[in-house]
């Protein structure tokens, strides 16, 4: 047996791997779209008449205004803004309002002073370092998946082939269909539509598998923990059927309770040190 407080004590504070802080492909991506526009905008930079300057821009290269949201540090096509002198919806993409209108929004929103003060040097500099500050609300996506990605290269260092031996993202409905398995209790009878992470066949077994880590505290954790206890227990009656969950993250220590429930239950349960200790190979050979 396994003892619960001696393999919580091996949980990791973070996963976070290089990539996780800033996706500067997608950065230079999304900078790369619209670098000549960027760059006619330019133009701008110091001028002594920026609003004359930006009206003859304006109607000779119209494409420019798909790159002032950006400039804010804001994705949408269609802003709206409202003072004391009215309100106005501007879209970006396809104009609908004077240039005197968009001359207004340039004005009053600093785009305007920040550029004519030669505050910055170069707006394609600039747009970078603003990507790269959008770009860190992409952490709670890439996070999401940094535990499936380590638990996945551990399936493939086992030698499992994708496709073949084990299967990413499969519903329990398509569990059922491929393997010719009553699942029904684990979806009340086909109500829920449930999802694994992984799932890995065996010739004695199918392994459905799911995978988290919780950086920080919540009651989702104790949610989680409740709603896979009973995905444990219910998996226990199902012949040729096992339930596997790899967790971590010390935002568990807040709610060892109840993950000491599941562990109790559930004789499956890793964290990333028994990855590290070969816990898919013993799991596939047993």
């Amino acid at each position: 047996m396994r003892n619960f407080n001696e393999w919580i004590a091996q949980f990791k504070s973070s996963i976070s791997d290089y990539r996780y802080y800033v996706d500067f492909q997608k950065v230079f991506g999304n900078v790369d779209s619209i670098k000549v526009e960027l760059n006619i905008l330019n133009s701008l930079i110091g001028s002594s008449d920026i609003e004359a300057e930006f009206d003859a821009l304006l109607g000779k290269y119209p494409e420019i205004l798909k790159c002032i949201p950006l400039l804010l540090a804001v994705r949408e096509r269609e802003l709206y803004a409202i003072d004391e002198e009215g309100e106005c919806l501007y879209n970006f993409y396809r104009a609908n309002c004077s240039p005197a209108q968009y001359k207004v929004f340039m004005r009053k929103t600093g785009l305007f002073d920040l550029m004519e003060r030669h505050i910055v040097n170069n707006l394609v500099d600039y747009v970078t370092g603003v990507e790269v500050g959008l770009d860190s609300n992409g952490r709670k996506n890439r996070g999401g998946h940094l535990m499936e990605d380590l638990v996945e290269s551990y399936i493939i260092k086992a030698g499992l082939i994708k496709g073949k031996d084990y299967f990413k993202e499969m519903y329990l409905s398509e569990i059922e269909r491929k393997w010719n398995i009553d699942l029904s209790s684990l979806s009340n009878n086909g109500d829920a539509a449930k999802r694994f992470d992984f799932v890995i066949k065996t010739p004695e077994t199918i392994y459905a598998i799911e995978t988290n880590f919780y950086k920080a505290s919540g009651s989702k954790l104790n949610e989680t923990a409740r709603s896979y206890k009973m995905l444990a227990q219910e998996s226990r009656n199902i012949d040729g059927f096992a339930f596997v969950w790899f967790t971590d993250g010390t935002g568990w220590l807040s709610a060892k309770h109840n993950l000491k429930e599941t562990f109790d239950v559930l004789e499956n349960i890793f964290c990333i040190k028994d990855l590290e200790n070969g816990a898919i190979e013993k799991l596939i050979h047993q």
